[in-house]
C-alpha cells in the first residue's frame, strides 16, 4: 500500500455529490396507478418452474405481479419492448437514477438510445425490510445474473440452469430465435426478492437469505408494451449458494392484469428526445 499524503483526511472528507439527481423527473402518480389497478382483471398468468425460465407479455397500461409461491425463491427478470428486442432494460442507468435496489415509485429504464420508463414499481410486500445490519436490501440492480461461464471459471464443468441460460431458453422458445441468437438479447437483470449488498471491508457483492415468503409479491405498471422473461434462480433463496442442484428451489408466479381504463392522466412515454447527432 502506498503511504498516505499529509492531507489524506481532508481528501477523504470531501462531501459526496449525487451523480444523477432525479429531482427534475416527474414522479409517478401512484394514486392514479393504484386506482386503475383496483378494477383490473387478470388476463394471463404463467408459473415459472424451479431452476427454469418463462416468458410473459403485457401491453402498455397493464399490471404485472410476481409472487413467491410454495417457498422462499428469488428471480432474475429481463424486460424488452414488446415490439423491438433492441430496446431492453438498462440496469446500470436504473441503478444510477434510483440506487442499488428498487422499490415503490422507482422505474425500470430502457437502454440507450431509448432511455424511457419501461415499468414502474407500484407495490412491494417486502418494502418493510429496508436496510439490514449488513447493508442488505431487496430487489437489486447490481448483480448481473448467475451464468454458466462464471460457473465454469470458478467451479468447472457445464451447468445449464443458471439464470442466464434459463432466460436464453425462455426467450428462444417465445420468439423462435436460436439459442445462440437469443443469447445476444439477454441482459443484466432486476434480481427480484434477492437480498444483496456490498461488504464494508472489501466492497464485494454479497447475497444472503431472502426474507421472501409464500404470498409476497412485487407489482409493476407496464409503461410500454413489454416482453418479459423470468428465471426462478437455481439458488433458491440464495442463503448459501447459486447455480446449484442442491439448494431448495420453488416456483414463481407471474400474473398480468388489465384495467378497465388507464390511470387518469397517464400516457405512454416516448423514446428519449436527444437528437442523436453526437456533435455540435
Amino acid at each position: 500500500m502506498t503511504h498516505a499524503p499529509n492531507d489524506a483526511a481532508a481528501r477523504r472528507a470531501a462531501e459526496p455529490v449525487i451523480v444523477y439527481p432525479p429531482d427534475t423527473l416527474a414522479p409517478p402518480d401512484l394514486d392514479a396507478y393504484r386506482a386503475a389497478r383496483g378494477g383490473a382483471v387478470k388476463v394471463d398468468e404463467i408459473t415459472v418452474a424451479p431452476r427454469e425460465g418463462g416468458c410473459f407479455r403485457a401491453a402498455a397500461g397493464q399490471f404485472i405481479r410476481i409472487t413467491s409461491v410454495d417457498g422462499p425463491q428469488v428471480g432474475d427478470l429481463n424486460l424488452w419492448s414488446g415490439t423491438d428486442l433492441s430496446e431492453r432494460f438498462f440496469s446500470g442507468k436504473t441503478r444510477a437514477l434510483h440506487g442499488t435496489h428498487v422499490g415503490i415509485g422507482d422505474r425500470l429504464w430502457s437502454c440507450l438510445p431509448y432511455l424511457r420508463p419501461m415499468a414502474t414499481v407500484i407495490e412491494d410486500t417486502l418494502d418493510w425490510y429496508g436496510v439490514d445490519a449488513f447493508g442488505g436490501r431487496i430487489h437489486d440492480v447490481i448483480g448481473t445474473r448467475c451464468d454458466p461461464y462464471t460457473h465454469q471459471l470458478l467451479s468447472g464443468g457445464d451447468y445449464h440452469h443458471c439464470c442466464h441460460s434459463n432466460l436464453i431458453r425462455a426467450l428462444a422458445a417465445e420468439t423462435g430465435l436460436a439459442v445462440t441468437e437469443a443469447e445476444q438479447y439477454v441482459h443484466d437483470v432486476l434480481n427480484v426478492f434477492m437480498c444483496t449488498g456490498f461488504t464494508r471491508d472489501t466492497g464485494q457483492y454479497f447475497m444472503k437469505a431472502s426474507p421472501v415468503r409464500p404470498g409476497d409479491f412485487i407489482e409493476f405498471f407496464a409503461e410500454i408494451d413489454l416482453l418479459g422473461a423470468l428465471s426462478a434462480c437455481p439458488g433458491g433463496d440464495c442463503s448459501t449458494t447459486h447455480s446449484s442442484d442442491v439448494a431448495a428451489c420453488y416456483p414463481l408466479l407471474v400474473e398480468v392484469f388489465a384495467p378497465v381504463a388507464p390511470p387518469e392522466g397517464w400516457s405512454e412515454p416516448q423514446i428519449n428526445g436527444y437528437s442523436r447527432r453526437h456533435r455540435d
